[in-house]
């Protein structure tokens, strides 16, 4: 077995979370996706009591066709719309719900070790240590450490 390489995480771009005031305006529809078949077919509930179903013979593509049919239902043209599709099947969509969980939660603990870890670097750095020890003691390079060093603060 390699040993990990804590380099590569820096090779990932900062999580920056969004700021709402930018944000285009967009209504989200939720919709549920069941296999019949060899078609997928997705229902939406609509204000007003409509609903859309659509078929796709791919989850890609129901996905593409619901969120064409949700546009074109709706009297008041959204800049944007969002569609959420989950399957019906309640233990698929438990399975879907835990692996989109795991990847958010990858990323902000992906994000929180990059932050530590500059903090260290930068830390150790103004107390005198050279690139070379703080690489050592945090298992990077001292090339990684000097890249650190010079990204702006944030």
């Amino acid at each position: 077995m390699e040993p990990m390489s804590h380099d590569l995480i820096f090779d990932q771009p900062d999580y920056i979370p969004s700021n709402d005031d930018d944000a285009v305006k967009t209504a989200t529809y939720f919709a549920t996706v069941a296999r019949t078949g060899k078609v997928w077919t997705a229902t939406a509930e609509l204000p007003g009591g409509h609903t859309v179903r659509a078929q796709g013979a791919s989850w890609a593509d129901v996905r593409i066709n619901l969120g064409q049919l949700i546009f074109d239902a709706l009297q008041d043209k959204p800049e944007a719309i969002g569609v959420h599709v989950s399957p019906a099947d309640p233990a698929a969509n438990a399975a879907l719900t835990a692996v989109i969980e795991a990847r958010s939660a990858r990323i902000l603990a992906e994000q929180t070790e990059r932050d530590v870890v500059r903090h260290a670097a930068r830390l150790f750095r103004a107390q005198g240590w050279t690139t070379r020890d703080v690489g050592s003691v945090l298992r990077l390079s001292h090339q990684r450490i000097s890249q650190i060093l010079n990204e702006p603060s944030m």
